[in-house]
């Protein structure tokens, strides 16, 4: 279907949007910050990255707006998938290109049809 980066520092939570969504037919890239992030999105053909917001080296807003300036990923849908909540952040990351925000712990339903309607069958 779609190959789906997903960004974050939290193995086990790498693991659940995986099993979330491998069996659904996408195929799910790794990465363990921003900087790892951003250099796999730069390499290969992302169709939706799914990110943290605080990770060591780089975090995910600084990685949204590289990957806003970055040509390989114009147009590639962005979600949060962080435990913060407050609307002062969720308005600096749409500012910053975010396409979308999930807080943790994800429910695996709620995932499944947020990828569902960003990505292009």
């Amino acid at each position: 279907m779609s190959t789906i980066l997903t960004v974050d520092d939290s193995a086990s939570i790498r693991t659940m949007i995986k099993v979330t969504l491998g069996p659904a037919g996408h195929t799910i890239v790794e990465a363990a910050d921003g900087e790892e992030g951003l250099a796999r999105a730069k390499s290969q053909k992302i169709d939706l990255v799914i990110t943290d917001l605080n990770m060591p080296r780089m975090n995910g807003l600084a990685m949204i707006k590289a990957l806003r300036a970055a040509a390989a990923c114009v147009g590639v849908p962005i979600v949060f998938l962080t435990t913060e909540s407050d609307p002062a952040m969720k308005q600096e990351a749409k500012a910053a290109g975010a396409t979308g925000w999930l807080t943790k712990p994800f429910n695996a339903d709620q995932l499944l049809s947020i990828v569902n309607k960003l990505v292009r069958k």
